[in-house]
């Protein structure tokens, strides 16, 4: 491939106006548009082919299914001990997608979410790919903000995936109906769903702190197991900082903390003061990690 056609590629298809021996120097610069570099549809394409992108929405997409055919295999719960959204798991396709969030939010989202992000730019060093890239060339702050867009499309993508198809396997399966309170009491569906989508967005919220951890280690390392183990490690630390009450106020900093205060949208008034905390920590969190990425790769010697 020469000059022309490689700039043209990069270019989205266009002409380039020069080939590799030289040629219409003018025309070549008129040409090329940073804005039209790497386009967006190419790095969504580029992401959804890999083979860690099917994986992942493949178990997004089974795991309703599968908790449905163990409840039908287990039967309904009972009690046991203090009342969770598990004892009322199969009252409706809504409690049931409340159940999904429940036991997925700390470990399933979180290792999708890193997956996409951590593997954006870590697997492009890995297969000696991202020289060619900024070479072609590709500005540096551009390549990575396309990467960071539809990483963070994709992760966005999954956590809404897992509701859905919840909804989707609770209605086959329990049928619709209100929501139905662990600690009694009932909300018609029409107002549980407005819910839903409030738990929905704090969840995806509170998932832009491991979505930013995963993004630096992605510029840092060459390695993308590193980069996705290394957010999904910070997750695990954090829970086990949570649990040491001895603490006290300092848990309130800790990035997993408020990861469960959507719960506070299932009380009879919501209570925004636990979701509010839960969004200042994220977004800050975030902010920095995010700042720290573009910072990095401006600066890393990129030679693989």
């Amino acid at each position: 491939m020469n000059e022309g056609t490689a700039t043209a590629a990069l270019n989205g298809g266009g002409p380039a106006g020069a080939t590799a021996g030289g040629g219409d120097r003018d025309g070549a610069s008129a040409a090329y548009r940073v804005g039209r570099t790497l386009p967006l549809r190419v790095e969504i394409v580029r992401q959804f082919r890999r083979r860690r992108t099917l994986v992942a929405f493949g178990i997004l997409l089974a795991l309703p299914w599968v908790l449905v055919a163990a409840f039908q295999i287990g039967g309904d719960p009972g009690p046991d001990g203090m009342p969770s959204l598990v004892d009322v798991a199969t009252a409706g396709a809504l409690n049931f997608a409340l159940f999904s969030l429940f036991v997925s939010t700390g470990f399933l989202l979180v290792v999708a979410v890193a997956l996409f992000c951590g593997d954006t730019v870590a697997s492009e060093a890995g297969w000696s790919s991202l020289r060619y890239l900024l070479a072609a060339p590709v500005p540096r702050a551009r390549l990575l903000r396309q990467k960071l867009v539809v990483s963070l499309g994709y992760a966005a993508v999954a956590v809404l995936t897992l509701p859905l198809m919840s909804l989707v396997a609770g209605a086959v399966a329990f049928g619709w109906g209100p929501v139905e309170l662990p600690t009694g009491g009932t909300f018609p569906a029409g107002s549980a769903l407005g819910r839903m989508g409030i738990i929905v967005g704090y969840a995806l919220i509170v998932q832009l702190v491991v979505a930013a951890l995963a993004f630096l280690l992605s510029v840092t390392t060459d390695s993308p197991l590193g980069a996705v183990g290394g957010a999904v490690g910070l997750v695990i630390v954090s829970n086990i900082l949570d649990a040491v009450t001895a603490l006290g106020g300092w848990r309130d900093f800790l990035p997993t903390h408020w990861m469960w205060a959507w719960m506070d949208a299932l009380q009879p008034q919501i209570q925004w003061t636990g979701m509010a905390k839960g969004t200042a920590v994220s977004v800050a969190y975030s902010v920095v990690l995010f700042a720290l990425a573009f910072r990095r790769f401006r600066s890393r010697d990129v030679v693989s």
